[in-house]
């Protein structure tokens, strides 16, 4: 149910308001939302993911193709972005499954 996005408890009710928003109250069961924070966690692990495979690729691209370094500047920053764009929002819906299974 975390990667779905869907509520911890019966695995229906939207878990999101907003693209980030917990939502304050599951719309199928009532659950309250708001104990659940899950603070900058989910951020951090994305950052421990994307991070050193970005870097790696960069290097890697670097030492085979040697391209400009504005090239650089152009192609990474956006691919960056995507993929933690990409990951955030399932990594902080799990964060929040396992946070109301342990405050049970």
């Amino acid at each position: 149910m975390g990667l779905r996005c869907k509520c911890p408890r019966c695995g229906e009710g939207p878990l999101f308001d907003g693209f980030l928003t917990i939502g304050k109250r599951c719309q199928k069961c009532n659950l309250d939302l708001s104990i659940a924070d899950s603070g900058d966690g989910p951020a951090v692990f994305v950052i421990f993911i994307v991070g050193p495979i970005a870097t790696e690729l960069a290097l890697l691209t670097e030492s085979i193709f040697t391209p400009p370094y504005w090239l650089h500047l152009v192609v990474w920053p956006p691919l960056i972005l995507a993929g933690v764009v990409a990951l955030l929002r399932p990594f902080k819906a799990v964060a929040v499954r396992l946070i109301s299974e342990f405050s049970r």
